[in-house]
């Protein structure tokens, strides 16, 4: 053998295993300086260790231990515990849930299809609603356009369209982000003063 040994062949021969795979390793042992001192230091430390007192934990370690430890829960088991909690336990209070349940699963169903075979009534009604919802909006919006600016500018507003309206909110987003710096600067100017 040209090379060392590896440490999990000092420990073979530090356990005094047997076998054809232990024997080249005594003979080098016998050869080779290193590996001997090695081996000897080795047996230095199992001996120290034979030596030290056996101590025992006491009973609440692994409690306390464990208290400490972060357990992962794979999502599914924590998905299924969860559901656990929900199931009752007795047989025929299941049934009865389950039959509500399964009732409830064929409503839903019944309901799903009817409203797919209905489809045109319900884009009626999904655009009944968009429109008046949006009516609200613009009327909303209207009012506290004419509240703030006053009955003109809500006409110029209207008359000028999608141009006017951008170009008027534009504006306005410009002032209050001015308004907004300006009070920012007066702040930071008041609070120097102080210091």
């Amino acid at each position: 053998m040209k090379r060392h040994l590896l440490p999990n062949e000092i420990d073979l021969l530090l356990d005094a295993e047997v076998g054809f795979g232990v024997t080249p390793l005594k003979a080098h042992v016998r050869t080779c300086d290193e590996c001997r001192t090695s081996l000897e230091e080795a047996r230095t430390v199992v001996t120290a260790l034979e030596h030290l007192p056996h101590l025992a934990p006491s009973p609440l370690f692994a409690n306390r231990l464990m208290s400490q430890v972060q357990v992962f829960v794979p999502w599914h088991v924590a998905a299924l515990d969860s559901a656990r909690r929900y199931v009752p336990r007795s047989q025929p209070v299941r049934y009865l849930v389950g039959a509500l349940a399964a009732s409830m699963a064929l409503v839903m169903t019944s309901l799903s299809l009817w409203l797919v075979t209905r489809a045109d009534m319900l884009v009626f009604f999904a655009d009944l609603v968009a429109s008046r919802t949006r009516e609200f909006l613009v009327g909303a919006a209207g009012n506290v356009l004419a509240g703030t600016f006053g009955e003109p500018a809500l006409r110029v507003l209207r008359d000028s369209g999608l141009p006017g309206i951008t170009l008027a909110l534009a504006v306005v987003l410009t002032a209050t982000v001015t308004v907004a710096l300006g009070m920012r600067a007066l702040v930071g100017v008041a609070s120097r003063r102080r210091s």
